[in-house]
């Protein structure tokens, strides 16, 4: 009695994909056999890797390769490796379903993307290479067996929303991936891929650094017409990184970039290093073009592989590149660590942190580069990771100042250029000691915000910043330069010279004496809400504005912190009032004259709530503000 055949539908998710990819146009097929030998190669090194590790592990790693076998006649294509193999349980979780997160929004995106060229570079970012198979084949089976175990699996899928999977006796340790290919189509650039040059030339394009042998076997005709067949390595299997750079041409670390990063974007930038001395490595790494969608995921992955003396020892290096610098893709290669070492046992190696310091400040210096002499491509940069690698400001005081030289920001100064930190130093005028800044989800909200109008009115120059980070570093950096920096929605704000203070200053004495009993009585009236209210010199036009102590959480730190679980008292701001604006003023008068009590308190419920909806906050109680304005509002009709 044979094995049963359980038929098995994909995820929602995978299943999209699988149509978009099947059925989308694409400029260049021939990467499907660039994914499967990439897979083929990660399989190989985590079986020696766990050879390494498990002594008790029953596995022959005398002759690890990967083999590409062709039958012309039934046109078929076997990608076939001795590697780490996979249990049923990981067939299933691995292709069967997406388990990254990000995929509504990449299938979204894919959708919308008309272009060719972007839909690839969106599936690379993804890194769901095996389903490449189903552009080129009409059905896709796959033939594994977990090193050390007895038993194998197959699975079988045409990717039109099924798959089948059955466990098999007498399976060759490793994956064997066999496709049946499509008939060839030179209008659709479908080409036939049991040609000898067709898959010898694709080896040779895109995977030829692989450090594991790619053997074929080949026809030949020897003498009198006699026909033999013989194995050939397709690969030259020199590891890239050992290499000179001026050996290693822009093609090959593009392609060899795209293996390690699962990616079909060339990349930004390349970093080719060598350390030598008392501890001796070699790394290439590689700055992507566009950030993975995974980048700000909790179980985001890290992109730096470590290698020693060319063996494969662990992917996602925690231990070689800071958090803030996670998108950064390569390898490190180091000669002198022991090859069974741990992730824990990284964490604390004296050597590996040396390293570390010496790969961050080489990034930093090739993102300054950028800056300095490549402004599209660091913008670029700046665009894809400068949320993320203003991380560093609060994490890396050891860099800090490196990094708050790459810092760009956009800024009242112009509308479109952003500036950076130098540059509005620079700017500052004649008596001006503080870099100012709003924060905030958007420039359009912070540029309509009350807090702005006194410095648009003076004319001062205000940093926008609207990345969640930003909440963060700006307090815990301080200053750029010896200047401050100085929120424009935090403490009191006085932006006049000494002659215009000396010339306002008997007004203000009297709009003080004018309004202190309104303040007083506000005070009151809003105390559940506000810890005081006061005459404000930052507004030229609003009637009111909410602000914080000099060293109060803001709103925004305040959410942040109870999303991670942290218990935050609340925090009660200060609300300004703009003594020259009419409705302040018909207030006061309205007090002065023992108005309605109950009128009054709404009115100035309403002006409060107008100031935290000004600059983007939260109502507490938006259906009581509604039904108060909505009665006001009556009786103006």
């Amino acid at each position: 009695m044979g094995n049963p055949v359980e038929t098995l539908e994909f995820q929602a998710e995978a299943r999209q994909l699988l149509q978009l990819m099947v059925h989308s146009i694409y400029s260049n097929k021939d990467v499907f056999l660039r994914e499967l030998i990439s897979n083929a190669s990660d399989a190989l090194d985590k079986l020696r890797l766990a050879s390494l590790v498990d002594k008790d592990l029953d596995v022959d790693t005398s002759d690890l390769h990967i083999a590409i076998e062709v039958d012309r006649d039934a046109r078929t294509l076997t990608v076939r490796d001795n590697g780490i193999g996979m249990t049923r349980d990981e067939v299933v979780s691995v292709i069967g379903t997406i388990a990254k997160s990000g995929t509504a929004e990449l299938l979204r995106t894919l959708r919308e993307s008309s272009d060719s060229a972007a839909s690839q570079e969106l599936i690379g970012q993804f890194g769901v290479g095996f389903y490449a198979a189903f552009m080129v084949a009409d059905r896709v089976e796959l033939l594994t067996r977990k090193a050390g175990e007895s038993g194998g699996t197959r699975w079988s899928s045409t990717g039109e929303g099924t798959y089948s999977v059955e466990t098999v006796d007498a399976v060759p340790q490793g994956t064997a991936v066999t496709l049946h290919l499509k008939p060839a189509d030179a209008e659709d650039n479908l080409h036939d891929y049991t040609a000898e040059w067709t898959i010898r030339e694709i080896v040779k394009r895109y995977s030829d650094f692989i450090a594991w042998p790619i053997r074929m076997e080949v026809e030949r005709s020897g003498e009198g017409g006699a026909t033999t067949r013989e194995v050939q390595t397709l690969n030259s299997m020199k590891a890239l990184w050992a290499r000179p750079r001026d050996e290693v041409d822009q093609a090959e670390y593009h392609e060899f970039y795209k293996h390690v990063a699962h990616d079909w974007a060339d990349p930004l930038e390349i970093v080719h290093m060598k350390g030598e001395g008392t501890f001796e490595y070699e790394a290439l790494l590689f700055i992507p073009a566009h950030a993975p969608l995974d980048l700000f995921a909790p179980q985001g992955r890290r992109g730096v592989q470590l290698y020693v003396k060319r063996v494969f020892i662990m992917d996602d290096c925690e231990a070689l590149m800071p958090g803030y610098l996670r998108f950064v893709k390569g390898v490190v290669d180091a000669h002198d660590l022991s090859l069974n070492i741990s992730r824990e046992i990284l964490q604390q190696d004296r050597q590996i942190q040396v390293v570390r310091r010496r790969l961050v400040k080489k990034i930093l210096a090739t993102v300054k580069d950028l800056k300095a002499n490549h402004p599209e491509r660091y913008r670029t940069f700046w665009t894809e990771f400068g949320a993320v690698v203003k991380e560093g400001l609060v994490d890396d005081a050891e860099n800090r100042d490196a990094l708050l030289e790459l810092v760009s920001a956009a800024s009242t100064h112009d509308a479109a250029e952003p500036t950076d930190l130098r540059g509005y130093v620079e700017r500052m005028k004649d008596g001006q000691s503080e870099i100012w800044y709003a924060t905030g989800e958007s420039r359009a909200m912070l540029e309509n915000s009350p807090h702005m109008e006194a410095f648009r009115a003076k004319g001062l120059e205000v940093l926008l910043l609207t990345d969640p980070v930003d909440e963060v570093w700006v307090e815990r950096v301080g200053a750029y330069d010896g200047k401050p920096l100085r929120s424009i929605a935090k403490g009191e704000v006085d932006l006049d010279t000494d002659e215009e203070r000396q010339q306002a200053e008997a007004e203000r004495e009297q709009q003080r004496k004018d309004f202190a009993d309104l303040l007083t009585w506000m005070g009151g009236a809003l105390a559940d809400s506000v810890k005081e209210v006061r005459l404000s010199s930052r507004l030229t036009t609003s009637p009111a504005c909410v602000v914080g102590d000099a060293h109060d959480l803001t709103p925004t730190l305040e959410k942040m912190y109870r999303a991670m679980g942290h218990e935050v008292p609340p925090v009660k701001r200060i609300l300004e009032v703009n003594p020259g604006h009419p409705l302040v003023a018909g207030l006061r008068k309205a007090h002065e004259q023992g108005g309605d009590q109950a009128e009054l308190r709404e009115t100035a419920e309403l002006l409060y709530g107008m100031a935290l909806l000004a600059e983007g906050g939260e109502l507490a109680d938006p259906s009581r503000f509604t039904r108060i304005l909505a009665e006001r509002l009556t009786r103006t009709v």
